[in-house]
């Protein structure tokens, strides 16, 4: 069975880029990580309370790589 939930930056990148098909440009990953910074947001605030704050920061961390390979 495949984990619905990415345990690493590959299968991440890979769950965004081809199961998604989003194509992770600078403008898509700032706004994502503005989001995410943003406990106010509703979504960033149901994102944490389904999936915990661990991976609300290691999410938040990926796209934080992800702009350094694009930046």
């Amino acid at each position: 069975m495949v984990d619905l939930i990415p345990n690493s930056y590959d299968e991440w990148r890979y769950c965004i880029t081809e199961i998604c098909g989003i194509s992770l440009t600078e403008s898509y990953i700032r706004k994502r990580i503005n989001a995410l910074n943003d406990q106010q947001d509703f979504m960033t605030a149901r994102f944490i309370e389904l999936y915990g704050e661990a991976h609300h920061q290691q999410t938040l961390a990926w796209f934080e790589q992800a702009l350094g390979e694009v930046a």
